[in-house]
């Protein structure tokens, strides 16, 4: 029998952050998992199986690693439609960020998020960041029923 991996939405806009992240969880055999939406709209299309991903294999994701800054729809939004919608409003939500602002802490929490990481930005830190964050949230947390 054939574990099916579980999926983590990556929401990040910069495709430096997104190598590394991508890096950084393939040392835990997680990269393969992860989908990579570039702005608020296209995680959105992702969540709701529209757009590109009309034809996308269902299920939720174990986890949304969400950056607030995005074009389009920025994070904030995204995180409001998921925690007002009843099918998705479980699904953990991790804001992944630079900003070290308390207004984007408050609200991120306000709005609903599991956690609130902001990115190091040492090479190494954010590495290692995202492997604690991939193995916590893919492997060693329980997901609600609906989630995976």
């Amino acid at each position: 029998m054939m574990i099916e991996l579980k999926r983590i939405l990556l929401v990040e806009d910069n495709p430096n952050d997104v190598e590394l992240t991508l890096e950084a969880l393939a040392e835990h055999n997680l990269a393969n998992s992860v989908v990579v939406a570039r702005d608020g709209e296209e995680a959105l299309d992702y969540l709701y199986q529209r757009g590109c991903f009309a034809t996308r294999t269902p299920g939720k994701p174990v986890v949304v690693l969400l950056d607030l800054k995005l074009p389009k729809v920025d994070g904030h939004e995204v995180l409001r439609r998921i925690r007002a919608d009843e099918n998705m409003k479980l699904i953990p939500v991790v804001i992944l960020t630079s900003s070290r602002e308390e207004k984007d802490l408050v609200q991120g929490y306000r709005n609903g998020a599991n956690a609130y990481v902001v990115k190091p930005v040492d090479f190494h830190d954010f590495l290692d960041a995202m492997k604690s964050l991939g193995v916590f949230w893919a492997v060693l947390n329980e997901a609600p029923p609906s989630a995976g």
